[in-house]
């Protein structure tokens, strides 16, 4: 809803004197061509700087960034209720008791009451390779090589959503030059018309010039606000795997169960962050 109100201001705000006094006529009529220059070679470079997953991430980062992040308040104490009902059979039965429930998470009773983590596999994964990697090898690990496997598979999955980000910053960065190329081209078609009357060369000059405008329009306006909003977005999903290690690290290091599931929850930010009386009363539910 934010994105949206800016993205309504922003229009007002550049257009909105313009729309009053009927002033939009050149801009209008300039604006076809000039977005097909402008964004047709930015999406082009896009293609070639970049990989398909990156392309795709960014064009589906986009829509992430009106409808806002995966993960609220109830998706965090579900993780939490999640986790740690697989610790305590963890610490009630041995590693071996969870093999069952990682190995086809959609027929486990445990899973089966968190039917949207079934749905996130990035998350899934790091709770199933992990517990897996304690029932292969029987119990016998160091807590702090658990913690480290667990840290490089947060920070490449991180890195890795973090790429369509980048790529729409990448592409803001180019589109003020490429809205001088378009500007430019349109200087060498008024060239081509010097000796036309000066409201047919105006109206050529004012259409080159339109292609600036779009161009530093564009990437300040929307794509690296999209670009940072994003990133934003994408650090604030980061948090429920924290979530995920911190539950799993402090029941191998054997600290009391409170203890661990304060220190998990604390960890995430305020606006999705369960209060003490919610995850509590809801572990005891």
């Amino acid at each position: 809803m934010v994105t949206i109100i800016g993205v309504v201001v922003l229009m007002v705000c550049v257009f909105g004197l313009a729309v009053l006094h009927g002033e939009m006529g050149p801009i209008l009529a300039a604006a076809p061509h000039e977005l097909f220059i402008i964004l047709g070679s930015g999406i082009g470079g896009m293609l070639i700087g970049n990989s398909g997953d990156a392309v795709k991430g960014a064009v589906a980062g986009i829509g992430k960034i009106f409808k806002g992040p995966s993960f609220n308040k109830a998706d965090y104490l579900a993780t939490i209720f999640l986790v740690s009902k697989l610790m305590k059979v963890l610490k009630a039965e041995g590693a071996v008791a969870l093999e069952a429930h990682i190995e086809n998470p959609e027929a486990s009773a445990i899973f089966g009451e968190f039917p949207k983590v079934l749905k996130e596999h990035a998350l899934l994964h790091l709770i199933t390779d992990t517990v897996r990697l304690m029932v292969v090898s029987q119990g016998n690990l160091d807590p702090m090589a658990v913690e480290d496997v667990m840290n490089l598979n947060i920070k490449t999955h991180h890195h890795g959503a973090l790429q369509a980000a980048d790529t729409l910053g990448t592409l803001a960065g180019a589109l003020p030059a490429l809205g001088i190329v378009a500007c430019v081209l349109g200087v060498v078609k008024t060239m081509g018309a010097i000796d036309q009357p000066p409201t047919v060369l105006g109206a050529l000059i004012g259409s080159a010039l339109v292609g600036t405008f779009l161009g530093v329009f564009l990437a300040y306006g929307f794509f690296e606000p999209f670009s940072k909003r994003l990133a934003q977005i994408v650090n604030d999903e980061g948090e429920i795997y924290g979530v995920v290690k911190q539950i799993i690290i402090g029941t191998l290091n054997g600290h009391p169960m409170p203890l661990i599931i304060e220190a998990a929850r604390v960890g995430i930010s305020h606006h999705n962050q369960p209060s003490f009386a919610e995850v509590f009363d809801g572990m005891r539910g």
